[in-house]
């Protein structure tokens, strides 16, 4: 695919959105490949239409994203729930510190997966893959042919549990790590939910139970240096299809979240700062939804790689139903989440995780919340 031709060919009336989007992923190499490529510009396939909307800086009205530390010398436990509720409960983001995770686990989950995806373009065209039929796959864009515009990303994915894939099923380079951080990661979510439970007046247990964390896979996502950053996203503002998500970031930044800045009813975009060994926790749609709104799942998007020669990694590890078995019905949990005398009614309908996720896939990422879709009553859309 000519990037040039591409670029330029919407000005001339000439540009086949869907030949060039075909085009691209027959190269099964990815945005990494239109990179070693040499390309110049951004093609038109990846072009967004600019956000309105400010980024903000953190100040007395907009407070950073919250930072908890879970060592049990820090906090006493209620503190540690007062904590994650304030954070789920506004901003639907927070870094965790002393987590217990091994720091050389998490550099080098970082270091396997930016050799996976620097290795040549023939040693990674094996595992590309477009659908969810193998529990490893690669890819640029998992919603490339519905979304309105692609990112400047590649993603390895990995489904880790409760089924995680034979050794040789994942590439050499990942092999070693890759289900490890998805059973470190899981085990972390599985004691924040127990927080989160307790904060939403359940027993701690309750959310582990209806199989929350039964469910892991582990997006690895590499953003190649991009040509004109401006033009582009390395993801479209989204939620995530899961109940909590553990992300890995490296030392580069470029993760953003929507935030309303304080009582002045005007939303922008907050950076999430890379801290060393931390990891970062969001509340994903399913909690929002069994939550019944109380915990929520906020849009956040990811920018363009702006460095000249150096790509940007992060992974995240998607805690959920497990999607192969579950037949569980989830909706907002009852008492105290609810009111029986219909003071507190439920905001969303209940669905199961295959109801929620053909959706989900159905959609991609195309700016609009995917809850939207699941609500009783029609809800107000914030204006931008």
């Amino acid at each position: 695919m000519s990037a040039t031709r591409a670029a330029a060919g919407v000005g001339r009336g000439y540009y086949d959105r869907q030949r060039e989007l075909q085009a691209f992923d027959n190269t099964k190499a990815g945005v990494k490949g239109l990179v070693d490529a040499g390309v110049t510009a951004v093609p038109a396939i990846f072009h967004h239409k600019p956000d309105p909307l400010p980024v903000l800086q953190p100040d007395a009205a907009t407070a950073a994203i919250p930072v908890i530390d879970l060592s049990s010398c820090a906090r006493r436990r209620e503190d540690l729930v007062r904590a994650a509720k304030s954070a789920a409960e506004t901003v639907g983001f927070f870094q965790v510190v002393n987590h217990g995770v091994s720091g050389d686990l998490l550099a080098e989950t970082l270091a396997a997966v930016r050799r996976f995806n620097e290795a040549p373009a023939e040693s990674k065209r094996p595992y590309y893959f477009r659908g969810n039929a193998r529990k490893v796959r690669f890819s640029s864009n998992f919603d490339l042919f519905q979304a309105p515009a692609a990112n400047w990303r590649d993603t390895l994915f990995c489904d880790v549990a409760p089924d995680p894939p034979r050794p040789e099923e994942l590439p050499e380079a990942v092999r070693h790590v890759m289900v490890e951080f998805g059973g470190a990661a899981r085990a972390l979510a599985e004691r924040v939910l127990g927080m989160l439970s307790e904060a939403l007046g359940l027993a701690r247990d309750r959310l582990a139970e209806m199989g929350c964390v039964e469910g892991v896979g582990v997006a690895s996502n590499y953003y190649p240096p991009c040509p004109e950053p401006d033009l582009t996203l390395g993801s479209t503002r989204h939620t995530d299809a899961s109940f909590l998500t553990v992300l890995l970031q490296d030392d580069m930044g470029g993760l953003q979240v929507l935030v309303d800045q304080g009582g002045e009813g005007r939303r922008g975009w907050l950076d999430v700062p890379p801290l060393p060994g931390a990891l970062v926790i969001n509340i994903g749609d399913l909690l929002q939804l069994v939550s019944n709104g109380r915990f929520r799942s906020v849009e956040h998007r990811v920018m363009a790689n702006r460095s000249r020669d150096t790509a940007r990694v992060s992974v995240a590890a998607f805690c959920s139903a497990d999607v192969i078995r579950s037949t569980t019905v989830y909706g907002p949990v009852g008492e105290p989440i609810t009111s029986p005398d219909g003071s507190d009614p439920p905001l969303y309908r209940s669905i199961t995780i295959h109801e929620y996720l053909a959706h989900f896939l159905k959609k991609g990422l195309d700016g609009r919340h995917t809850l939207d879709h699941f609500l009783l009553q029609q809800q107000p859309t914030p204006t931008v």
